[in-house]
């Protein structure tokens, strides 16, 4: 009776005690206007709506707030995390003390309000602890696999961050983790996995996984080239980072492929580290990959020092350009057990070497494209690695880096003014895309023969007809691998959108919808010139076509042809029978220039003849591009 009686006044004690700390808490918050600092919003991931002004948290995730309303409310927020803290749930394997939970925003709290340890004591959070003594952060790396066009939800690349443990060198630096962000959704899905991603329909999440894992993915299986650039933070950034990215586990926001994707959230971490650098604030309506990298990259004395991590692809290229038809053929038979070792010992000592180590990395490579068992794969790759170790000692050279890196290229959007005439009318032209590159684009810092461009439109003013929609293509993307003995080589395209057609019973061009693509084969030349043809299938459909649809087949042939670094010229041809719907030929050859005068800023001349069931029309076209 007198414990009850001593346990009953002691509640009847600390209860107002504990109300009372808290409202002293909440006012001197209100006081700082904590609700409102820059460090709080990131926290939360709030941001102004474009139109009404309001806040609004990019968190999708009830779970992520403890006020109601804390999605929109940020002082509500604040007022139900301070009160949170006094809850005096203790932790267990299913629950976490909201102090835990949400360790980033206690901790910030308690360095803005200095709690009394007496009144509001800081719970042990074990595991926080345990996870971030796995983690042993003392830096961040941003890590950039270039584009790869056969992945819907990576054609223009992706980023993640490296967390860089103490005692890191270049012998350990594969055990490190990584910080992703990405959609919950299956990539096999194709095409419709990036049209589902534009509309917000996957869910988003963090997710760390070490990086061996991400670089076997990206370099050995995907054959991205991965680019790595460490950054200048100090140790209280990097721990904010982790104790956010603690809170960030299990919440859900929705992905959007253009804006709130991979590279826009990581953006988010830097902006909690490091309030100041606001790098969100300067992506309003799309972020991609590239552009993030660059905005990390050219933020001052935010980037100490960048890696570069060549693919398989990359490196069996670079080293089979050092050696004849004979070696390479060699190599090949090697890696797939057509050939022994002791073949390749005749050959001189250098030789020798970069054979049987263009061999082992050319097994590696075949293994996830022709499903090799490890049965298979593990004895050929001992053979080679044990002829390679009784060869004699021969410094063979590092695969070199691209000269130019990603966030050194042209900006991702364009703007293209020009004036010229078609069908001998005068005509002005303005075109607007977002993102991303084609092929007459400045090449340096993109991959060679990618093409990717979203929402590309334009506008023409034509004498006599005014102003009007000359075409809108959502996606259009080309995809020119050239081939060789090794790595043989597909070649792709797809494109759909609206565009300008001439039909049988029209004398003028009027809009219809369009799907077009197919397979390709490419060549390419002393990597100044580099070939391509295609088979091309179309599908229009319009109400100004005579039967509502046209659709039918050929193909294309084209070059082009770096004449200097600066200069470009692209040279191609096609003709398309449509066999269905309005049954007609049409032909084009075409001729493209672009000059480049500064990163940002080149010209264009484009010519091209066109031939339908209405006769010949020929088109030419100047103008400038900004990349913005």
């Amino acid at each position: 009776m007198l414990l009850r009686l001593s346990l009953l006044f002691l509640l009847m004690w600390v209860v107002p005690a504990r109300a009372d700390y808290l409202a002293e808490l909440k006012q001197q918050a209100r006081q700082r206007a904590l609700a409102t600092d820059p460090m709080w919003l990131n926290l939360l991931h709030y941001k102004r709506q474009p139109v009404t002004g309001a806040w609004r948290s990019l968190a999708d995730d009830p779970a992520f707030f403890n006020a109601p309303q804390g999605n929109i409310d940020p002082q509500a927020e604040l007022d139900a995390t301070l009160a949170a803290f006094f809850s005096g749930i203790e932790e267990s394997d299913k629950v976490q003390n909201p102090q835990c939970r949400f360790v980033a925003r206690f901790r910030w709290l308690q360095q803005q309000l200095a709690f009394d340890p007496q009144r509001l004591p800081q719970l042990p959070c074990q595991r926080y602890e345990a996870w971030r003594a796995a983690m042993n952060p003392a830096g961040l790396t941003l890590v950039f696999p270039s584009a790869y066009l056969n992945s819907p939800a990576s054609m223009y690349g992706h980023t993640m961050f490296r967390v860089d443990a103490a005692g890191q060198n270049d012998s350990n630096r594969l055990l490190a983790y990584t910080i992703s962000y990405a959609a919950v959704g299956n990539s096999d899905e194709g095409f419709m996995f990036a049209l589902k991603g534009l509309a917000g329909l996957y869910p988003g999440a963090f997710a760390s996984m070490p990086y061996y894992l991400k670089v076997a993915e990206y370099n050995d299986i995907e054959n991205r080239d991965v680019w790595e650039y460490e950054l200048n933070l100090t140790q209280p950034e990097v721990e904010r980072v982790l104790q956010h990215v603690w809170e960030l586990g299990p919440i859900r926001f929705d992905y959007y492929f253009f804006d709130e994707n991979c590279a826009y959230h990581l953006l988010s971490l830097l902006d909690v580290a490091r309030p100041s650098l606001a790098l969100t604030d300067r992506f309003v309506w799309y972020a991609i990959p590239s552009d993030t990298v660059r905005a990390v990259a050219e933020t001052p004395g935010l980037l100490k020092r960048v890696s570069y991590r060549a693919s398989n692809a990359s490196r069996i290229e670079q080293r089979a350009a050092r050696l004849s038809g004979q070696e390479l053929q060699l190599a090949q038979q090697l890696a797939i057990g057509a050939a022994s070792p002791d073949a390749a010992a005749p050959l001189p000592p250098e030789q020798r070497a970069e054979v049987l180590e263009l061999a082992d990395l050319y097994l590696t490579y075949l293994i996830p494209r022709e499903g090799l068992t490890e049965a298979e794969a593990l004895p050929r790759s001992r053979k080679l690695l044990l002829a390679r170790s009784q060869a004699p000692a021969v410094a063979i050279p590092e695969v070199a880096a691209p000269a130019v890196r990603p966030d050194q290229g042209h900006f991702s959007g364009r703007v293209h003014v020009a004036m010229g005439s078609d069908d001998r009318r005068a005509i002005g032209e303005l075109r607007l895309r977002p993102a991303y590159h084609d092929l007459l684009d400045p090449e340096p810092g993109f991959n060679r023969g990618a093409q990717l461009q979203f929402f590309d439109l334009a506008l023409r003013q034509v004498e006599g007809r005014g102003l009007r929609l000359q075409y809108f293509t959502p996606v259009d993307i080309q995809s020119l691998v050239p081939r060789n003995s090794l790595l043989g080589g597909k070649s792709w395209r797809v494109q759909f959108g609206l565009n300008q057609y001439r039909g049988l019973l029209q004398q003028d061009e009027h809009m219809v919808a369009q799907v077009s693509g197919g397979p390709g084969l490419a060549w390419d030349w002393q990597s100044r010139c580099m070939s391509y043809a295609f088979v091309d299938t179309r599908l229009l459909a319009g109400h100004s076509l005579d039967q509502g649809y046209a659709a039918g087949m050929g193909g294309t042939v084209g070059s082009l042809l770096d004449v200097t670094p600066a200069w470009r010229v692209q040279l191609q041809g096609g003709s398309m029978r449509f066999f269905a719907g309005d049954v007609q030929t049409t032909s084009r050859i075409e001729l493209n220039q672009r000059w480049q005068w500064q990163r940002n800023q080149s010209l264009r001349l484009e010519a091209n003849w066109r031939s339908d069931a209405h006769g010949e029309r020929v088109g030419i076209l100047a103008g400038w591009s900004g990349y913005f």
